[in-house]
């Protein structure tokens, strides 16, 4: 490490050291710590409370807008929650903050509890599980526990949330712009320092079936995936071996996997004659070549004149991989546009479509057009004497009164076999037995409706327990039970719902129960103010 220099000891690089504190259990806000603090010092230490993990609103991303998210960073959250507790180190520069008169933030008797209690082993998690198509306001993360430790929790858990699901999503929204076509995540350079892995992470869950990313890859088991760069035929150039010196050394030592970057000169006049030129002389050595990458100009355009002529020359299954600041907005264009010019210049375009592949970076790993998903966590009961009191805040924003006490979660389907709605009923309420479902707005009074049993094809509990009292009650799945989900998902949602532009509002609906919970509890807490 560039800078870092051994500690004392000649042990860790003190860099190492600070990674450790950065990144563990001191990875929150200073706010959580003087709350627990202060419920440590009120007596309220053991007091068990509940708190909810939602987001308000799905990604908007300016021109385009999401009507769905895809639920990803659960597994992520839960293994830092394993590892996280208070150790020496941790406690040490704690101990020396200092408030304005220069007296210690925190006291050594809080101290000492964080040393012996300061862990995540009481908590217990109930979640929607990674891969599931979510929507605004509905809880995809409940937990349970002591106060302290479950408010200190908030920090850590929407940062590994949060990002993952906003992520999943925009790769979801790719893959299906690309009309499911092969899609390869590019974005490891572009991404925020150490949030690439979580990023790469998701963008697998939510729709791209590789990724350049080496180490996350291989931990994720997968094998990762790529080309080359343009230096590599700008070395070949100013050594005087030019482009096509650079590709046969490319097909030389890749000869089953050569795929070529084709747009380092000039795409048509030289990148793709070149390309094909190798490539004949591969198929006579008995190697069948891959295909070429297209990272610039106008992509749509080139695609349909190298489809032509790598048609004519004999390699009408090669693939074409397109790459540069594409998004789903981007994709959309380019294949109808690809529709629209491939018959002009006599190319089959339903096939030309059904050889592409798509190399997504900057675009993905960053969200572009909404950088953050507007994920909270918020208290929702207190037991109180050995049972569960509803909590309630009120906003002057309707859409952020919550909605209290302890709720489950269920997903309604149609007739179609289509997900119609996700209903927030109280805990005692079990939707699967009741002949009529009534469902009210969960800020509108006046939009109400009645589902009828015929209605209702299928009706699902949407939160499992994950874990109890620390402890994980399953293993945690695999990459790919997880991609399973959220296709399964995505095939039962509406297409409407999944519409790139002005994509149609799914249903979030509460109640009569929960309703009527509701709306006393606000009217008992205006009242008392």
């Amino acid at each position: 490490m560039v800078g870092a220099c051994p500690d004392e000891e000649g042990g860790s690089p003190v860099r190492e050291r600070d990674r450790s504190l950065a990144e563990g259990i001191l990875y929150t806000d200073q706010y959580q710590l003087t709350m627990a603090q202060l419920y440590y010092r009120m007596g309220l230490s053991r007091t068990r409370a509940q708190f909810e993990h939602f987001f308000r609103r799905c990604p908007d991303y300016g021109d385009h807008q999401a009507g769905y998210c895809v639920n990803a960073g659960l597994e992520w959250a839960l293994d830092w929650m394993a590892e996280a507790r208070f150790r020496p180190e941790d406690l040490s520069p704690l101990r020396g903050q200092r408030g304005r008169t220069g007296a210690p933030v925190f006291a050594e008797d809080f101290l000492d509890w964080l040393s012996r209690e300061g862990t995540f082993e009481g908590l217990s998690i109930a979640a929607i599980p990674e891969g599931r198509v979510v929507h605004p306001n509905v809880p995809l993360t409940v937990v349970q526990g002591p106060l302290p430790m479950a408010q200190l929790l908030e920090t850590a858990l929407l940062n590994h949330l949060n990002y993952q699901t906003l992520i999943a999503t925009k790769a979801a929204r790719i893959h299906a712009s690309g009309r499911g076509r092969l899609l390869l995540e590019f974005g490891l350079r572009r991404a925020q320092e150490r949030g690439g892995s979580a990023g790469v992470r998701a963008a697998l869950i939510g729709g791209a079936d590789f990724s350049s990313a080496v180490g996350i890859s291989h931990v994720l088991g997968l094998a990762p995936k790529g080309t080359h760069a343009h230096s590599m035929v700008q070395v070949f150039m100013a050594v005087g071996e030019g482009e096509l010196g650079a590709f046969r050394a490319y097909a030389e030592v890749y000869p089953d996997d050569c795929l070529l970057l084709v747009d380092t000169i000039n795409t048509l006049e030289s990148g793709v004659p070149n390309a094909i030129r190798v490539f004949e002389e591969l198929r006579r050595k008995g190697h069948a070549p891959v295909g070429i990458r297209l990272d610039s100009g106008d992509l749509a355009h080139l695609a349909v004149r190298s489809a032509k002529m790598l048609d004519e020359a004999g390699f009408p299954d090669t693939t074409i991989v397109l790459s540069n600041n594409l998004d789903e907005l981007v994709l959309w264009q380019i294949l109808a546009q690809i529709e629209e010019e491939a018959p002009r210049y006599g190319v089959d375009a339903e096939r030309l479509l059904g050889r592409l592949a798509y190399g997504v970076g900057t675009r993905l790993i960053t969200s572009r057009g909404q950088a953050a998903l507007d994920g909270v966590y918020k208290l929702v009961a207190v037991e109180r004497s050995g049972e569960w009191v509803p909590a309630i805040k009120i906003s002057e924003a309707a859409e952020k009164t919550l909605n209290p006490g302890h709720k489950r979660v269920w997903r309604l389907y149609d007739r179609r076999g289509k997900a119609t709605a996700d209903v927030l009923g109280l805990d005692e309420e079990d939707l699967s037995r009741m002949a009529e479902i009534s469902l009210h707005h969960p800020v509108d009074h006046g939009r109400h409706r009645v589902l009828s049993r015929d209605a209702v094809a299928e009706r699902e509990s949407l939160l499992e327990e994950v874990m109890r009292d620390g402890t994980l009650l399953r293993p945690h799945p695999t990459l790919e039970e997880i991609r399973d989900r959220r296709r399964r998902d995505l095939e039962r949602l509406d297409p409407g719902v999944k519409r790139l532009v002005n994509p149609h509002v799914y249903h979030v609906s509460l109640t009569d129960g929960l309703w009527r919970r509701k709306q006393e509890m606000i009217e008992a807490t205006i009242n008392r103010v």
